[in-house]
């Protein structure tokens, strides 16, 4: 599934040219927070590129790519900073419960 059919490509756009450590206000410019908890997990759905149900350290890195083929990927310090910011119960990885939580905040 292409994230064109869930968020909006121009929204998809500006998030990605202001996305700078600061995962919340991404996920409002990109359009994610206004959407209803079944479009937020399809959103997971695609980052988890592995189908394993999380969102680990490694694909957490090319986050931005899933969003856009062109988006950049994320340093050692924004990887860590958006897996500490989401991942409550500590297994290092996100789950969708996290994710979710992650978005509406």
């Amino acid at each position: 599934m292409a994230m064109c059919s869930i968020l909006n490509a121009d929204d998809i756009k500006k998030a990605l040219d202001a996305f700078a450590d600061e995962h919340t206000k991404f996920f409002e410019l990109v359009g994610l927070k206004a959407k209803s908890a079944d479009e937020v997990k399809k959103v997971f759905l695609v980052l988890d590129a592995d189908n394993s149900g999380f969102i680990e350290e490694e694909e957490l890195k090319f986050v931005l790519k899933g969003f856009a083929q062109n988006g950049r990927d994320l340093t050692d310090k924004e990887t860590n900073a958006f897996l500490r910011a989401a991942d409550k119960d500590g297994d290092g990885k996100i789950g969708i419960d996290e994710f979710a939580a992650l978005v509406k905040e």
